[in-house]
């Protein structure tokens, strides 16, 4: 059995930044699994613009934004496998592999860091009546046939979901020659970034349907068009408002899910995002276990996936080295208006420098505050003109604030004032 300090699963962004910043803490035993043919992620196929503002201070490709972080780790000789498989893991942190090179591989780490990202939701997970024709794709799927083999998945195109991958791929396929005929949105508001909305269907003049969805997929052989519906209030469709869109070609984007199989196996509890309940460490409940990027919770910019796996890396070489922090814990709650929190935890003597916590709201919300409670004394009310779920916030707690209360048992996130 192979032994290594600590094991990364996963060679996309989370991991590299995971892998380096482990290298600067001084862990030198270290190694990457990737289930792929190379090092990068997701990111090899986001070949358009507005990666790394925040982590190099200017705008570059996914694929530039991750090969800045391959060179690192190639610069540092921190070692990976390619097309591994991992199968299982352990609560006594012993991973399984399988390969075309070592067969069925077992590796003892003294720390993991689970760093798996997500994957799209399927055509099945939405039960859209239609026969299983061909032409639909999860914007994902598109994204790949287009940006790395070089095929267009169709010509005339409806998108189903205003997630920043399907906007991102209505513009994609514009400029490639197709003509993308609506993106329709079951919720009253888009799930991506406004950025992405302006740049990617205002600019190209791509209707967005708000509080629509597709009811029925017309074709036998291949798509030959949709049944669009306005809904309720309810997210019921709504009689007599059915439109029909002639197109070939149908594209999910209808939602990411950690990727957390792995996670079940090594019993790490899962939360409300579906990836691991984790504390300001980014440790889960088993010891040694850590997880950052989108495995934890879906990011909206890869730059807060990198310094979320920065702070995983570093606790989790903390870890190798025997740094213990107390069991007396904090519980962070997501209260009115708050989908989730990350961490879900504080260890009360690890505030040193304070703690971020990152959340998402669950709907659109103007002129209003996001508000933390430390048990019931309210310590934080920041002004926000406009909150939305497609945009990740986040708020700073101070080693202050925990001083105040040293008996504080729960945190609550809220909002309030809509």
């Amino acid at each position: 059995m192979q032994q290594y300090d600590m094991v990364i699963i996963g060679g996309g962004p989370a991991g590299l930044a995971a892998a380096v910043k482990a290298k600067e803490e001084g862990i030198h035993s270290i190694l990457i699994l990737e289930r792929d043919k190379s090092l990068g992620g997701i990111l090899n196929q986001c070949i358009h613009n507005g990666f790394g503002l925040h982590t190099f201070k200017e705008e570059l490709t996914g694929p530039e934004y991750a090969q800045r972080f391959i060179d690192k780790v190639e610069e540092a000789k921190i070692p990976y496998k390619l097309n591994t498989m991992v199968i299982d893991i352990n609560e006594e942190k012993i991973i399984t592999g399988v390969n075309d090179v070592d067969g069925i591989l077992e590796i003892k780490a003294k720390a993991i860091i689970l760093a798996m990202g997500c994957r799209e939701r399927p055509r099945g997970a939405i039960n859209i009546p239609g026969s299983r024709c061909a032409g639909i794709y999860t914007a994902g799927t598109a994204q790949k046939f287009v940006n790395i083999e070089g095929e267009m998945p169709g010509k005339e195109v409806v998108i189903l979901g205003s997630g920043d991958i399907g906007l991102i791929m209505a513009r994609r396929m514009t400029l490639e020659g197709a003509k993308v005929k609506a993106v329709v949105e079951l919720m009253p508001y888009s799930g991506g970034l406004k950025r992405n909305i302006v740049q990617c269907l205002d600019d190209f003049n791509i209707p967005l349907k708000l509080s629509h969805t597709v009811t029925k997929i017309q074709g036998k052989d291949r798509v030959t068009g949709v049944e669009v519906c306005k809904v309720d209030e309810k997210l019921r469709p709504i009689k007599g408002t059915e439109e029909y869109i002639p197109c070939d070609t149908l594209l999910l984007s209808v939602g990411l899910l950690p990727e957390n199989e792995l996670s079940r196996k090594a019993g790490v509890r899962l939360g409300v995002t579906g990836g691991p309940e984790v504390d300001e460490r980014m440790g889960t409940n088993i010891e040694g276990i850590f997880a950052c990027g989108n495995v934890l919770h879906v990011h909206d910019l890869v730059d807060f996936v990198t310094e979320e796996s920065y702070n995983a890396a570093k606790n989790a070489a903390d870890y190798i080295k025997g740094k213990k922090v107390l069991e007396d814990v904090i519980e962070l709650a997501a209260g009115e208006g708050i989908g989730y929190t990350v961490p879900k935890f504080i260890h009360k003597d690890n505030v040193q420098h304070g703690i971020l916590v990152r959340f998402r709201v669950r709907n659109v919300y103007k002129d209003s505050f996001i508000s933390v409670y430390f048990d019931n004394n309210k310590e934080v009310h920041q002004k926000k003109r406009v909150l939305a779920p497609g945009e990740m916030e986040d708020v700073k707690l101070t080693e202050e604030m925990f001083n105040k209360y040293p008996n504080c048992k729960h945190i609550t996130v809220k909002i309030e004032g809509v």
